[in-house]
């Protein structure tokens, strides 16, 4: 079977799921030595509009902004302004507020943040119960910081993986502080123009943009309903923030896989070294940051990296809202991968992995990267 025939048999397979689980919106596409082989738009983005997906389409990517806090502080620490070893509490003196029972707070390091070894909980503010006059996430540092004398470490720091929102939080925190700008002002400074991402930003959508911002919904039961729209993601804006259409994603991957004919302009933005730095596994994790048990083996510095069969992937994924999304690549293939859907079905815990539609997906995806 050649290449053509392969993405032929996929988009057939890839459409038939998304009908067949009541999905409104997905893009797919799939890159090798950064040229685009195969990509597809499904659906709608705004239902009530009758607006379809295209490829202007602009995502919400939830936790997959969280490399971009990663590639942040690795900017910050080649500029000598931190080191990875650092105690957190070096730069955020009130984390000493914090209950660790298992030794002194300054155990803590950058490093374990990026990695979510630790010890923070998952939840940024675990104490939501989903009504919707609930802000959708804390607006403000204060009302985290209010509840740091209430916060307890959950175990030994470093000493094994655990998905932590609350930890990245605090690396956003680290880039404020040490940069004097908002972190969505210095990402986009620092990262996203670089990268010619000019229509990626984050949270409220501004209005020249509006006409593509995709709508989010959710499937629980054969029941459809509509996700927040623009929702904010407050101070957990270095977590969850980012809004971006294909294209721009596009060029943010060719970044991590690389080009040497744009080495020159990458290296501005962060060295190679530096980036293969954080594709380095430094604890496992079973889990990816999803929670989705599968496709990951470790964690790097805000990357997941699954190793099987001889081979390794990089990435991340996003769930929030309603958005789902996964990206993948394979330096030494040169071969990337984005995923997306704007719908979210909710699936009963211990769903095994036959049963998930995004999982059969993946699974799918996983195989055309193994072809090349």
């Amino acid at each position: 079977m050649n290449q053509d025939e392969r993405f032929k048999e996929f988009k057939t397979y890839y459409e038939k799921e998304l009908k067949e689980n009541g999905i409104v919106g997905s893009s797919f596409v799939f890159l090798k030595d950064r040229r685009i082989q195969f990509e597809d738009f499904y659906g709608s983005a705004n239902l009530e509009k009758n607006q379809p997906v295209e490829e202007n389409t602009i995502y919400h990517w939830a936790s997959n902004t969280k490399p971009f806090t990663g590639i942040a502080i690795m900017q910050l620490r080649d500029r000598g302004l931190l080191k990875l070893d650092d105690p957190v509490v070096k730069y955020l003196p009130e984390l000493r507020k914090v209950h660790d029972p298992f030794g002194e707070i300054d155990a803590i390091t950058i490093r374990m943040l990026m990695n979510h070894s630790g010890g923070f909980r998952n939840p940024t503010f675990p104490y939501k119960k989903g009504k919707d006059w609930e802000p959708f996430e804390p607006t403000k540092y204060s009302q985290v910081e209010a509840m740091l004398p209430f916060t307890e470490i959950l175990f030994k720091p470093g000493s094994r993986f655990s998905y932590s929102n609350l930890g990245i939080v605090f690396l956003g925190q680290i880039i404020e502080r040490l940069t004097g700008d908002d972190y969505e002002v210095y990402v986009d400074k620092n990262i996203l123009r670089p990268l010619e991402m000019y229509r990626s930003y984050f949270d409220a959508t501004p209005y020249h943009l509006l006409k593509y911002r995709s709508h989010s919904y959710y499937l629980e039961n054969g029941v459809r309903t509509t996700g927040r729209f623009d929702a904010d993601s407050g101070i957990t804006v270095s977590n969850s923030g980012l809004n971006s259409p294909l294209p721009d994603m596009i060029k943010y991957l060719n970044f991590l896989v690389g080009d040497e004919s744009k080495k020159e302009t990458y290296d501005l933005i962060l060295k190679r070294a530096s980036l293969e730095e954080m594709f380095r596994q430094t604890i496992p994790a079973p889990l990816d940051a999803n929670g989705n048990g599968g496709f990951t083996t470790g964690v790097g510095l805000n990357f997941f990296i699954d190793e099987r069969d001889g081979e390794t992937y990089y990435g991340h994924g996003g769930d929030q809202n309603g958005f789902i999304s996964y990206i993948e690549f394979n330096p030494q293939k040169r071969t990337a991968s984005i995923l997306v859907f704007n719908t979210n079905i909710i699936l009963p815990d211990g769903t095994p992995p036959e049963k998930d539609m995004v999982a059969r997906l993946r699974k799918a995806v996983r195989v055309l990267h193994r072809s090349f």
